[in-house]
């Protein structure tokens, strides 16, 4: 299902209050962005425990239950965990990656919160929660029957929500620091390859394994942690990120002419954070028309075409990402200033073309 309008983190625990006791709702989203730790942060507010199933995981029989004999007839008696005395949150985890006859079982007790005789107590709410199909994740069509029982809500990470919550989370402060200078790194786009990439709970998952190494974490092991949770270039990114912490390098630093651009081999993942850095600051600091460019300004501009001429001694491709154009093919840096690069260093702006 593609969304039309999404909402933010921040935003569910209200839509859910308004929602769920009138209806039952479900949440979509990318893997890794919370929708699972929303539903039972949201059931502890009101005070009623969480039961999660996950349709993955079910048969048919398993919501349905299993027939007795009663009086001559036979009952289908719920399973333990949906029967219950008191209200509660109902949470369908992976409702869509179910199959369709588990998706079927679930129909009546969506719509009319029943399983047979056995009907949830007043007061329960009911919740389900998917992945969608184009972030590479399991999941089945959901019969237009089911899709119109639903409430649907389409989540979206969100960095400030995120960071608001990891304050006071116990994240690690090198992850927390990074992501304050890099929000657009918390989520990346699910790969078709096999491989890790960038959630809110695999940053988390690399906080945790930092913290279990403690201050004994050495660059190797650093390594293998960022590259095992996050997309290969944020790993890179955070490696240098951690460097430039443990170390006497940063942007400023290299601005004032203190140290020079790392140039060993194995600085490299430090190298492109620094032109990262860089571009960010040269975004941030240039303006679009260079007579709106105050003397100050100017001089920053000369000191940072001769630290791109620099950069591209050590390496033409990092210093290409310094005045590379954005993904939609626009110049992301003033065109005076890449002119006036031009003339310092033509090899490299051919290159970008």
């Amino acid at each position: 299902m593609q969304a039309t309008v999404t909402v933010n983190p921040a935003q569910v625990p209200e839509l859910l209050l308004g929602l769920t006791t009138v209806r039952p709702v479900f949440l979509w989203g990318a893997p890794g962005i919370g929708k699972s730790s929303l539903v039972r942060q949201f059931a502890d507010s009101l005070g009623l425990e969480c039961v999660s199933l996950l349709g993955t995981q079910l048969a048919p029989e398993d919501l349905i239950g299993v027939p007795q004999i009663r009086d001559g007839r036979s009952v289908f008696c719920p399973p333990e965990a949906i029967a219950r005395d008191e209200p509660y949150c109902l949470f369908l985890d992976e409702l869509n990656a179910a199959t369709p006859d588990v998706q079927k079982a679930f129909y009546s007790l969506i719509l009319d919160r029943r399983i047979g005789n056995y009907e949830l107590p007043k007061g329960s709410i009911v919740i389900g929660a998917g992945n969608r199909a184009t972030d590479n994740a399991l999941a089945r069509p959901m019969a237009s029957a089911l899709v119109n029982r639903l409430t649907h809500v389409h989540l979206q990470a969100s960095p400030k929500d995120w960071l608001h919550w990891a304050a006071g989370a116990g994240i690690h402060p090198h992850v927390i620091d990074y992501l304050t200078d890099r929000p657009h790194h918390l989520w990346s786009k699910p790969p078709k390859a096999e491989e890790p990439f960038s959630t809110p709970r695999s940053w988390h998952m690399l906080s945790d394994a930092i913290q279990s190494f403690g201050p004994a974490l050495d660059e190797a092991t650093l390594t293998v942690l960022a590259h095992g949770t996050l997309t290969p270039a944020h790993a890179s990114a955070f490696r240098g990120y951690v460097k430039i912490v443990r170390s006497e390098y940063g942007i400023d630093a290299i601005l004032k002419g203190d140290v020079r651009w790392p140039n060993r081999v194995q600085d490299r993942d430090l190298l492109y954070y620094l032109a990262e850095s860089f571009r960010g600051r040269l975004v941030k600091e240039l303006p679009a028309h260079k007579e709106h460019a105050s003397p100050s300004v100017r001089q920053t501009a000369y000191r940072a075409q001769a630290l791109l001429v620099q950069l591209a001694e050590i390496s033409v491709e990092v210093a290409q990402t310094v005045i590379a154009d954005d993904e939609d093919g626009n110049p992301v840096l003033p065109a005076w200033f890449l002119v006036e690069a031009a003339r310092d260093m033509p090899r490299l702006v051919e290159a970008r073309r």
